[in-house]
């Protein structure tokens, strides 16, 4: 696992990680918190298969938050998406974890891996289990990328969501 001062060696000189806030704030001593750009709900299913040629892609559209800024959330699953880009250099990937004070109000977010190689603005699964709902401002800290040095890959991340959102 990369600590703070690797990481932010790696957001300042290798761009690592950009369009952030505060890197003061959001550097943690092992990760680095991710904040929300948008939520969107979704307006219908998906499809997912072994090759990817009938992959389908859920339609979303993005929920407005209010003039102050917050976003009102009923129970339910939605997808969020991250202000930040991730740049990821060939001997590195990352896993999210969900922050704690989402799960201390009955939510969590379901992410993926960051491949190595992999460079965009992502998005992931945010579950809101909580019967009353949950209000999330624009910005807040909602996950934490952890990396880790994986040594050199021989090819990196060239799927569908490479450059996402850039």
């Amino acid at each position: 696992m990369l600590n703070d001062i690797i990481l932010r060696k790696l957001i300042t000189e290798h761009d690592l990680v950009t369009e952030y806030i505060d890197l003061d704030k959001q550097l943690q001593p092992s990760g680095f918190d991710l904040s929300l750009e948008s939520v969107e709900a979704y307006l219908g299913g998906g499809a997912v298969d072994f090759s990817n040629r009938e992959r389908v892609i859920a339609d979303t559209r993005t929920i407005e938050p209010d003039s102050d800024g917050w976003i009102n959330l009923e129970k339910g699953v939605y997808k969020v998406v991250y202000n930040e880009v991730v740049k990821m250099p060939l001997n590195v990937a990352a896993i999210a974890r969900t922050r704690s004070t989402l799960l201390r109000n009955g939510a969590e977010v379901g992410t993926a891996v960051w491949d190595p190689g992999y460079e965009g603005r992502s998005s992931s699964m945010l579950t809101v289990h909580n019967p009353h709902g949950l209000r999330l401002k624009k910005d807040a800290r909602v996950a934490q990328l952890i990396f880790f040095e994986t040594g050199d890959v021989e090819k990196g991340y060239s799927g569908v969501y490479q450059k996402e959102r850039m």
